[in-house]
């Protein structure tokens, strides 16, 4: 079995951090590491009782304790896990294994797949970042802002990760996706989580799905300026309406016709840029891959 390390991060964790280290232990996984967002609690001490290593990061936010965390970490398979108790320690194989047998490099515990413990409003959240990735990336997940997952070091350190709060799961799949990363998913439970969460629904939400559309800008032109030029083109034809409206009963909009004009026609040229983008894109993707298969063919 390859060495794991099971990565923790947390902030005012103490009702639970326990109880997850203890569940890993048990399953002779000696090799914790609890990355603390400076908690104000017993989270730490608690950790350590329980025989897990525990560093303060530096910085705040989710995203900031998991590059920290990344770049502290030599083991060939590091699993991420919320301390929270919404995530089964006992379900850790179902990610592992995947890449023990060579089928995936990053592996996602898909929440969804039992049912969860979610809000509505959260399952409907989900259920919309979710098929936006699908569109704007072209790859059918279920569960992208999963806080349990598995990779291997070598797709750690094919990653570029910037994020710094809740969006580091988006772009930990994202990542995945442009870097060539073999993905899979797995079912997972997910319980309710007890205290307050940390995640504000609205806040992050909105940082997600903009981290999301900013993302596929280099993966995906097509999708981030088609977005552009539709809201553009949107903007035209309400206002031509107006116009023709108005033209009509007899007034004449000129300033308003222009605008319209403006609209539309940068909205047309938003979408072309966004065809030439994915051409080019298509074009260094095929050549990048031409340059593997030749090298593979030489190795």
């Amino acid at each position: 079995m390859k060495d794991v390390c099971i990565l923790i991060p947390t902030l005012n964790e103490e009702e639970t951090i326990g109880e997850v280290i203890s569940a890993f232990r048990r399953q002779s996984f000696d090799n914790i590491l609890i990355i603390d967002g400076n908690s104000t609690d017993s989270t730490r001490e608690i950790a350590k009782r329980a025989g897990a290593r525990v560093v303060i990061q530096q910085g705040k936010g989710k995203g900031a304790a998991v590059r920290q965390a990344f770049e502290l970490i030599d083991s060939d398979i590091i699993v991420m896990i919320d301390g929270d108790g919404t995530y089964l320690p006992t379900e850790v194989q179902r990610l592992i294994e995947p890449i023990e047998r060579g089928e995936a490099e990053h592996v996602i515990g898909n929440r969804f797949a039992y049912g969860g413990a979610f809000a509505i409003l959260h399952r409907m959240g989900n259920w919309i970042l979710n098929r936006i990735f699908s569109i704007g990336y072209g790859l059918e997940l279920q569960d992208i802002l999963s806080g349990y997952r598995a990779f291997t070091k070598e797709a750690v350190e094919k990653m570029t990760l910037r994020k710094e709060g809740f969006e580091i799961e988006a772009e930990m799949t994202v990542e995945s996706v442009k870097r060539g990363i073999k993905l899979k998913e797995v079912p997972i439970s997910y319980r309710k989580r007890r205290g307050k969460s940390k995640l504000n629904f609205f806040r992050d939400g909105m940082r997600i799905t903009y981290t999301l559309y900013v993302l596929a800008r280099t993966h995906n032109p097509a999708f981030y300026f088609g977005i552009i030029g539709s809201v553009f083109i949107l903007i035209g034809v309400i206002s031509g309406i107006y116009v023709v409206y108005e033209w009509f009963k007899g007034i004449t909009r000129v300033l308003l016709t222009v605008f319209t004009s403006l609209m539309i026609i940068s909205g047309v040229q938003f979408l072309i840029f966004g065809l030439l983008g994915d051409l080019l894109v298509t074009l260094q993707r095929e050549t990048l891959e031409a340059l593997k298969e030749r090298e593979d063919k030489r190795g």
